[in-house]
């Protein structure tokens, strides 16, 4: 009786490690490397496949069932042929059977456009946009420096020679270079997974995306009331875009969850949401604005315009509340760090509401890890590179945590 098994070589190991299948057949056994590689932690010892919460699981549990298909048929065919059968004899067979369904070795930017094409249903537009920026630039820095760009050579001297050229030649921002690094390692991942990259100097925790703390705005309770205050009635468009935006002030939803929100998402006096970017499901108690907002528009919500419409309102709204104060925002950029100076109004788009939301129920002392379960973040550090206070608010918010400790002890 024939059997087919597939082990890892090093189920113990820590990083990635190959899938062989085992053929028993009249009291022998062949070895095969599938070249298949996957961490012990994604394999199911007992199914002898990989768990469906690895990535690219589906199309290397695929081809592993269409190699024990392809051992077994091999092996039937000898005994019909009455051919003399060794693991030798099977190895060659099958090295000749998957040299045949082997496809043309594929390049670094050959690989990125199929995966770009085979994900964009899934993708929103603007993450396709992004992933083609990126291609773009791979294929600008392969130009400019006349070096081949392939598998083979994307190690720490291309990652600190891309990052060099698009700090000097593209006058690039510290963040917008961090975007291109953390796709080309999204990219490089999927590859890995599917077998076609087997470089991995760009798993050092040298090979980082980079990135450095936003300037973006928050809007205090005094303005966000100067835009609920602002009379609207000659403009309809300003007036559905101010409504929608202070629902993301008063659920601290991203713009791509508070501009989809449907009337099954509310139940009980409160929202019940499936965020778009994580899946998470997070659920928020309905504010008196919100309430008050879904009342003027009979139970229903206010058209949502697109996000770039919705942005330019936005600035015309904060103008119209006379939200003008200066404010600076440096960055860096060409490697070095540039100031420039805006009025408030200026800056505020749509995920400036989030940013509000967290900011503001922060310095009205909630606890920051409710806060964070609504927003998603995971780490504390992350949470308050978030949220926008000055140093004089912080001081305040200790001074009053003091001021009412003092108050309990002389009760």
């Amino acid at each position: 009786m024939a059997e087919v098994k597939f082990y890892l070589k090093d189920p113990k190991s820590k990083d990635k490690t190959l899938i062989y299948l085992y053929f028993s057949f009249d009291g022998k056994r062949m070895k095969y490397s599938t070249g298949e590689l996957i961490k012990p932690s994604s394999w199911n010892s007992e199914k002898q496949r990989v768990r469906f919460s690895a990535v690219g699981v589906t199309d290397i549990n695929n081809r592993l069932q269409k190699m024990e298909e392809d051992i077994s048929k091999i092996y039937r065919n000898l005994i019909i042929a009455e051919e003399d059968i060794s693991a030798s004899i099977l190895k060659q067979k099958l090295d000749e059977h998957q040299s045949n369904k082997r496809q043309p070795k594929i390049d670094f930017f050959g690989f990125i456009e199929n995966h770009i094409i085979s994900v964009a249903p899934l993708r929103k537009k603007a993450t396709i946009t992004a992933y083609n920026n990126t291609l773009n630039r791979l294929r600008d820095y392969k130009e400019f420096k006349k070096k081949p760009v392939d598998f083979n050579n994307i190690n720490l001297d291309f990652y600190y020679d891309f990052i060099d050229y698009l700090t000097t030649q593209r006058n690039f921002s510290k963040n917008t270079i961090g975007k291109h690094i953390k796709h080309i390692k999204a990219f490089l991942n999927e590859a890995s997974e599917k077998g076609t990259n087997t470089t991995f100097d760009y798993k050092s925790t040298r090979f980082k995306k980079l990135t450095e703390d936003s300037d973006s705005i928050y809007l205090d309770k005094n303005e966000i009331g100067m835009l609920i205050n602002l009379n609207l009635s000659f403009n309809k468009g300003l007036e559905q875009t101010r409504d929608l935006f202070i629902i993301g002030c008063y659920s601290g939803l991203r713009f791509s969850d508070f501009s989809q929100l449907r009337l099954e998402n509310i139940n009980n006096g409160f929202l019940k949401v499936r965020t778009q970017k994580n899946e998470d499901i997070v659920v928020i108690p309905v504010h008196d604005c919100v309430d008050t907002i879904l009342k003027k528009y009979n139970n229903t919500l206010p058209k949502a315009f697109s996000s770039q419409k919705m942005n330019d309102n936005l600035k015309s709204l904060g103008k119209l509340a006379k939200i003008n104060d200066d404010v600076e925002i440096s960055k860096t950029k060409g490697g070095k760090r540039i100031k420039t100076y805006h009025k408030k109004h200026e800056l505020i788009v749509t995920h400036t509401a989030r940013r509000s939301f967290a900011t503001n129920l922060y310095l009205e002392g909630f606890p920051a890890i409710s806060i964070m379960k609504i927003t998603g973040h995971r780490t504390d550090k992350s949470f308050l590179k978030y949220i926008k206070i000055t140093p004089e608010q912080n001081a305040e918010l200790l001074r009053t945590f003091w001021s009412k400790q003092i108050q309990n002890q002389n009760i």
